[in-house]
């Protein structure tokens, strides 16, 4: 199994887990940092501080067995992978790489100009481009200013 299906496949389950003790928590994405490295970022609509992430945590102790485990707010360049992520960040400049290649390229840098049920369209430099969210395996936020 190739990582970004095992981190799918973590981020569903790590989603039900902390959904079902943490409504109010979105799980925004899940990362494999290494072999036995968990990384889990969160959002609340009251912001995130160390009390929530101690408490994500305590929700997913069942991971600790294999995991060491990470849990934190999405920072400044706030994971991007659903549909509602992507429409947040029309008229941003993101990073995304895809699991296969699209338009010739597994990795993009540019501006979100739309996103639909479908995917994401990304202006890169002169190119436009509709990257298919079943594809993506990262998406980030650029902090602007880089």
């Amino acid at each position: 199994m190739q990582v970004h299906e095992k981190e799918r496949q973590l981020h569903r389950e790590v989603t039900e887990t902390v959904e079902a003790r943490l409504p109010d928590v979105e799980v925004l994405a899940v990362e494999l940092g290494g072999p036995e490295r968990l990384v889990v970022y969160i959002d609340h609509p009251n912001g995130v501080d160390h009390a929530l992430c101690e408490r994500v945590t305590n929700a997913l102790r069942g991971y600790l067995d294999r995991y060491s485990l990470e849990v934190s707010s999405p920072g400044l360049e706030r994971p991007l992978r659903t549909q509602a992520h992507f429409a947040g960040a029309v008229g941003r400049r993101v990073a995304v790489r895809t699991g296969t290649v699209v338009g010739g390229r597994k990795r993009f840098r540019g501006e979100v100009v739309g996103a639909d049920e479908r995917g994401v369209t990304l202006v890169t430099g002169d190119e436009r481009v509709d990257v298919p969210y079943d594809e993506i395996v990262r998406g980030n936020l650029i902090e602007e200013g880089r």
